[in-house]
């Protein structure tokens, strides 16, 4: 299998709302729809959405036999993990299995994604990241906890700089950089 898409991880509220608006009504679901939007808009957006490489399912439909399998089918397909990290993420079932699986069973690297940031500077205080960007880590622990297994890179919600960033060969899984936290400087 070749890995060459990008597994997104956003936050959608649980139980899962299949009402008119459903997911589309969640911040986090926005912002990766808004990526998929700028790949419609310019084929060169290196975007390749893993999300799309399994057929969907419906979201009342059974974790353990429908949901996980089908998340870890599509992170086996990918060489990274775009994190869109804000106020409003919460720690779900689904968002811990993701990490969980994606950093300590297929050591992927991170790109998050700071949607409430738009400059580089607006991430950093003194040439590092603001305590109120380190906060917002505590929204998924398990992402606080294992991401020094991985090299993670830190950014504000700005399309030039997330374009770089998922050409970037450093946060590809067979060529990643180090393990630790990078940052747009």
């Amino acid at each position: 299998m070749s890995r060459n898409a990008n597994y997104c991880a956003f936050y959608v509220a649980e139980p899962f709302n299949p009402g008119a608006l459903g997911a589309h009504a969640t911040k986090d679901f926005c912002y990766y729809n808004l990526l998929r939007s700028w790949k419609g808009s310019d084929a060169n957006f290196p975007f390749n959405d893993a999300h799309a490489t399994t057929y969907s399912v419906r979201d009342g439909s059974d974790w353990e036999y429908t949901l996980k399998p089908r998340l870890r089918e599509r992170m086996r397909s990918s060489k990274n993990i775009v994190l869109f990290l804000s106020i409003s993420t919460v720690n779900s079932r689904a968002v811990r299995e993701e990490f969980d699986y994606g950093i300590n069973d297929q050591g992927l690297p991170i790109i998050v994604v700071y949607p409430e940031y738009d400059t580089k500077e607006s991430l950093l205080i003194n040439g590092s990241l603001k305590p109120k960007v380190r906060e917002l880590w505590n929204n998924l622990p398990i992402f606080r906890d294992t991401m020094h297994k991985v090299p993670t890179l830190h950014l504000p919600m700005k399309k030039e700089l997330i374009k770089s960033a998922l050409a970037d060969a450093d946060f590809m899984l067979s060529t990643k950089a180090t393990a630790q936290i990078y940052r747009f400087i």
